[in-house]
């Protein structure tokens, strides 16, 4: 009995161990978090954080960093796909209907890092 007890505890460690939320992306989440507000983000979507508008077109974005997919679940939720994603979702899911904002590298990184900080 002792050692299906030790079994279940062993493989539940396991379990939670692989179910580990994403890896933040690395970003200046602060600097995120303005440039989400100035391209306004918050127009489509409702945003933890953000003054002005909070939108309802697209997804709410709270708890994001908590999800296994981004675009619909058609996405593995990866610092590196959230990234590019943000700069051109159809590139990862061409059904998105998230428009594409030519969003400098470095601007998206830093939105994704502020991203990440939601829980």
């Amino acid at each position: 009995m002792k050692n299906r007890i030790a079994l279940v505890l062993m493989l539940l460690t396991v379990a939670c161990q692989k179910a580990e939320t994403p890896q933040a992306p690395a970003g200046n989440a602060a600097r995120g978090r303005e440039l989400i507000a100035q391209y306004g983000c918050n127009v489509c979507h409702t945003i933890p954080g953000i003054d002005g508008p909070q939108g309802s077109l697209g997804p709410a974005l709270a708890g994001v960093s908590l999800r296994p997919t981004i675009s619909m679940g058609k996405v593995p939720n990866t610092p590196a796909n959230l990234v590019q994603f943000i700069q051109n979702p159809a590139s990862l899911n061409p059904q998105s209907s998230m428009p594409p904002l030519a969003i400098p590298p470095a601007d998206a990184q830093d939105i994704a890092a502020y991203l990440a900080t939601l829980r």
